[in-house]
């Protein structure tokens, strides 16, 4: 029994790039074996186990076999008489492709240290085109690396291309999508992990609302909004910004995405021109009057996006705006929103509860007091 560290810490040692994981390969063993030297059997389609003491993942070297459409379709064999290299053609890129031995030595049969010479990211086989997830997984990865100068192989683009019109990345669930598209918003450059996915054809499949006509200032947004924040939930709504309200709650639905991502990215389409054009006195004081037009607008704008009860994602929201607009959150617009939001959170009902308001007519006392600090705000700013 010989174990092998695999994959991208391998890769990433390489490339003197920081990483966390280790997954190890274990060739010339049988489940039982692992068991007996206390391995803990944790893999549901094929034997990975935990070790017993740094609990990282340890998987019986394996090949597989397409027998069916989408990334499910596989069935996988395992047996001591598969090789290191037989395990490690299945894998999907070559610069994942190399094994390391305990006493450093590099296995590298598929010339990944070439590639990252290179910094090309290339399949190892033609079985890359058997799993429409690796489309994804290559696309976050160029995603990750592209500010190292790293690109697509032109055969592996070919590749991914014919998957596509093999109709196999149809087949993708919505679950292992969304899986990919949070990784990659994490990445350096998100926005190339679209990027890629438009130039195999994979976009019009896994995200069907963004069209050809729109695809330009959905990037254009995303890599704004990433030199910004590393947050992929504003990332996400930076990148959904371009889209209607229907087609976000579409792409959300479909894709089943969490709430604070659904969320923000629909608020921020939202009320976007409306947290913009009720903060203008800030640049053209003549032009905010304290009519009731104005204070309205504000007062729905705080209630519509919950800013009481959730007053670090209104911030968020205030942030993301100002920041499409290619402005500064210090600036003017950020500040009036703060001030409008703290005076809505100084009005203490318990005021009026103690004199005996409830129900509505306690609910008509919070309204005038909110407003009562919006009028007082505008008065003072204009003054």
């Amino acid at each position: 029994m010989k174990t092998y560290l695999v994959g991208g810490a391998v890769r990433d040692q390489l490339l003197n790039y920081p990483y966390h994981e280790h997954d190890w390969v274990v060739v010339g063993a049988t489940p039982e074996e692992l068991i007996k030297k206390g391995f803990r059997p944790v893999g549901k389609d094929f034997p990975v186990f935990l070790h017993p003491d740094s609990h990282e993942e340890y998987a019986l070297a394996r090949t597989e076999r397409k027998t069916a459409p989408g990334y499910k379709g596989f069935v996988f064999h395992t047996d001591t008489s598969v090789t290191l290299e037989e395990d490690l053609r299945r894998r999907d890129l070559t610069i994942n492709a190399i094994a390391q031995d305990d006493n450093g030595k590099l296995i590298d049969p598929y010339n990944g240290q070439r590639d990252i010479a290179q910094k090309q990211l290339r399949h190892v086989s033609e079985a890359f085109g058997e799993d429409p997830v690796r489309i994804l997984r290559i696309a976050r990865l160029l995603a990750r690396f592209h500010h190292l100068g790293f690109s697509v192989a032109a055969e592996t683009i070919a590749l991914a291309r014919a998957i596509v019109s093999a109709g196999e990345t149809k087949h993708l669930v919505a679950e292992r999508v969304w899986q990919e598209t949070t990784k990659a918003l994490q990445e350096k450059d998100p926005q190339y992990f679209f990027i890629l996915l438009q130039q195999c054809g994979a976009l019009a499949d896994v995200f069907t609302e963004v069209s050809s006509e729109l695809f330009d200032q959905c990037i254009n947004n995303l890599s704004q909004i990433s030199k910004k924040t590393d947050s992929s939930v504003e990332r996400f709504a930076a990148f959904c910004h371009a889209l209607d309200d229907q087609e976000i709650a579409s792409l959300c639905n479909r894709l089943g995405t969490p709430n604070e991502f659904s969320d923000l990215a629909t608020l921020t389409k939202k009320y976007s021109t409306a947290i913009l054009s009720a903060a203008n006195h800030h640049q053209d004081k003549a032009g905010l009057n304290t009519g009731n037009d104005t204070i309205d607008k504000i007062d729905r704008v705080l209630k519509a996006t919950s800013a009481i009860r959730k007053p670090d994602r209104f911030k968020q929201l205030v942030k993301l705006v100002i920041w499409l607009q290619a402005k500064s959150e210090k600036g003017p617009i950020y500040s009036f929103w703060l001030a409008l939001l703290e005076g809505y959170q100084e009005v203490d009902p318990q005021k009026w509860i103690a004199q005996g308001y409830a129900g509505a007519a306690l609910g008509s006392k919070i309204h005038q007091d909110r407003i009562e600090r919006i009028q007082a705000y505008i008065e003072s700013s204009l003054s």
